[in-house]
């Protein structure tokens, strides 16, 4: 086991995309000093999606957000407010229609944080061990394509743009007829930094021996952070693309910046706007094709400024149209907040 920590370490050590998030955000984090000195507001970015709070960066309730968007593009979502128990769970899927999987997530929280498939019970009650927060309740969606759109538009332009498509391909192994699971993980970069929790959710079959090119699924949640890869999509950006995703943006009153996380059947169904939104994240979204394995770290800078540029200038906008900037107070008691939630999870 200690040669599977050595051999995780050089991988992340020689892929940027697994470095922490402080380490990677670091000149990120001083341009946004430089903006926010240029706006003369520290939090200046709060502006950026009138209608979400603090512009959807921290704090921010997915469940509010989700109100704002269209029925028709959501899959069925309920909230069920803190203290969460089983018994809230059972009435809620009976009374609501629900069935077994279904998506456990926090109503705050970031990047796949403590989101899961959840697929009894039994896993309810597991999943609910010291959970102090506002839970969402969410459909699983039998869609076999996953990807996030970041969408932006400019407060009194016609239309806005598409910038960014990350096409997610779930974390999984191929069979070859000879090799176990477990022997298939190990020899996966991608899934072997996970083999953490592999071993302990796939134990009862890491003896199994897949048939050859038989694939088998390791991961159902589309995040990056449970080894879920994530592509560079932006070939799949049309103008049919931006004008469907320009059609769901101006739905959403106050919203002018983020990134749409979807699932739907088909890069054809993407590009005509026929998803189901599972989250709609706003100032705090990447434009996460950024993450396609081999994708430069200078490229991706240049991508990351460029969006915060945007979201700038956005802000600004909005903020001579009387939109208010979250108080230095109000804005690190809310970070505060946020991280207090995130230390409770872990």
């Amino acid at each position: 086991m200690a040669f599977i920590g050595i051999r995780n370490f050089f991988t992340k050590l020689l892929h940027w995309e697994y470095w922490p998030l402080s380490v990677v955000y670091a000149p990120v984090y001083m341009y946004w000093f430089y903006l926010a000195a240029k706006a003369r507001a520290l939090f200046f970015f709060t502006a950026s999606n009138p209608s979400f709070k603090n512009g959807g960066m921290v704090a921010a309730s997915k469940y509010d957000i989700l109100t704002k968007i269209p029925q028709a593009y959501l899959p069925k979502t309920i909230r069920i407010v803190h203290p969460v128990t089983l018994k809230k769970i059972e009435e809620a899927m009976k009374n609501f229609g629900f069935e077994f999987p279904v998506i456990f997530k926090p109503d705050e929280g970031e990047r796949g944080w403590r989101v899961e498939r959840i697929s009894s019970l039994k896993e309810t009650e597991a999943y609910l061990h010291q959970f102090k927060e506002n839970l969402l309740l969410q459909e699983y969606l039998e869609l076999p394509f996953e990807a996030g759109v970041f969408y932006y538009r400019l407060p009194g332009q016609a239309k806005g743009t598409v910038s960014s498509v990350v096409v997610k391909e779930m974390l999984h192994v191929t069979g070859d007829g000879r090799a176990t699971l477990q022997e298939l993980i190990l020899a996966k970069p991608r899934a072997r930094l996970q083999w953490k929790n592999l071993r302990i959710t796939h134990r009862h079959k890491l003896n199994y021996v897949p048939k050859l090119n038989e694939q088998v699924n390791l991961q159902p949640i589309g995040n990056h952070n449970r080894g879920t890869m994530f592509k560079n999509g932006n070939h799949l950006i049309t103008e049919q693309l931006i004008n469907s995703f320009d059609a769901i943006s101006k739905q959403i009153d106050g919203f002018y910046y983020g990134r749409f996380d979807v699932r739907c059947q088909s890069p054809q169904e993407l590009e005509k706007g026929q998803v189901k939104i599972m989250e709609l994240n706003g100032a705090a979204s990447e434009p996460a094709h950024i993450y396609q394995p081999g994708f430069s770290l200078f490229k991706a800078y240049k991508v990351l400024f460029h969006h915060w540029s945007v979201m700038y200038k956005i802000s600004i906008a909005n903020h001579k149209n009387g939109v208010p900037y979250t108080s230095f107070k109000q804005g690190w008691l809310d970070v505060a907040h946020s991280t207090r939630v995130a230390e409770q999870g872990i």
